[in-house]
């Protein structure tokens, strides 16, 4: 049975895709019209492939409605297979027929904090580097993805042990992989900003002395495994927004001018040189 849910995103998603469609088609070079006015009979090729058996016309707006097209359709298809987060339909499908009791979700979460800090990674990359921008937008995306996901397992069942274990079941999968691939990304594009914008001996000290932290924390949490998993959370979030926040403010001062005092030498010495003539 198609939920409430499934029906509002997945009609967006089809009106989106027919809106680029046309879109794409109105907008498209007329230069292989037969006369002025007459849209190319061939363009629908190249909106169908996306642009790969032809032109898609003004491109902001044709990607700005397919990403629209597919972000809701992924809802609508994620809500269908969620049952809506309702908890009379999840008991619909249960063996038993009966809903699950519903829990209060716990009070602390640190989604709310993390999606304010990837809305000012973007908003900074307004006015600093449109890659700060789009890391932005992809932040914000993810973490507004795990919230969504985490608050419809906190009303799953009444028993938080499972609804944690139903999530992790769900979630880990996806997150191992793809949070071991951003902490290397966010490391090494925030490193590589943060030792170009110093000299060369900064550098060497900022990288030995970033490399030393590491290796300590990894041997502490080694050492001492029974660790609270949100000690761990805490520091690894903490860590991720400090590298983001240096790497921005090393892009917007921009990478450090090794060649200046070779060049002042040489100004000094040409103007010297010219005295003596």
């Amino acid at each position: 049975m198609l939920t409430p849910g499934f029906k509002l995103f997945f009609g967006f998603g089809v009106l989106a895709a027919a809106g680029s469609i046309v879109y794409g088609i109105a907008t498209g070079n007329p230069a292989g019209a037969d006369y002025l006015g007459v849209v190319d009979r061939d363009a629908w090729k190249g909106v169908i492939s996306l642009g790969w058996q032809g032109g898609v016309g003004e491109h902001t707006g044709f990607v700005v409605l397919v990403f629209a097209a597919l972000v809701s359709g992924g809802l609508g298809c994620m809500l269908v297979a969620f049952r809506d987060a309702d908890a009379e339909s999840v008991g619909e499908l249960a063996p038993t027929g009966e809903a699950p009791p519903s829990t209060a979700p716990p009070a602390n979460s640190y989604w709310p904090p993390l999606l304010a800090f990837a809305a000012a990674v973007a908003v900074i990359g307004l006015v600093t580097h449109a890659a700060i921008f789009v890391i932005g937008l992809i932040l914000a995306g993810v973490v507004a993805f795990e919230w969504m996901v985490t608050a419809w397992a906190d009303r799953a069942t009444g028993d938080p042990v499972a609804n944690r274990a139903l999530r992790n079941r769900l979630m880990h999968p996806i997150e191992i992989p793809v949070l071991g691939a951003a902490g290397v990304a966010i490391l090494v594009v925030g490193g590589s900003r943060v030792l170009l914008a110093v000299s060369e001996f900064s550098a060497v000290w900022i990288a030995a002395g970033v490399s030393a932290v590491i290796l300590l924390a990894a041997m502490l949490f080694a050492a001492r495994p029974r660790i609270a998993r949100s000690v761990i959370t805490t520091v690894l979030a903490f860590s991720a927004v400090a590298i983001v926040a240096a790497g921005i403010v090393a892009t917007a001062v921009g990478p450090y001018d090794h060649g200046h005092a070779g060049d002042h030498g040489a100004d000094e010495a040409g103007e010297i040189h010219e005295d003596e003539e």
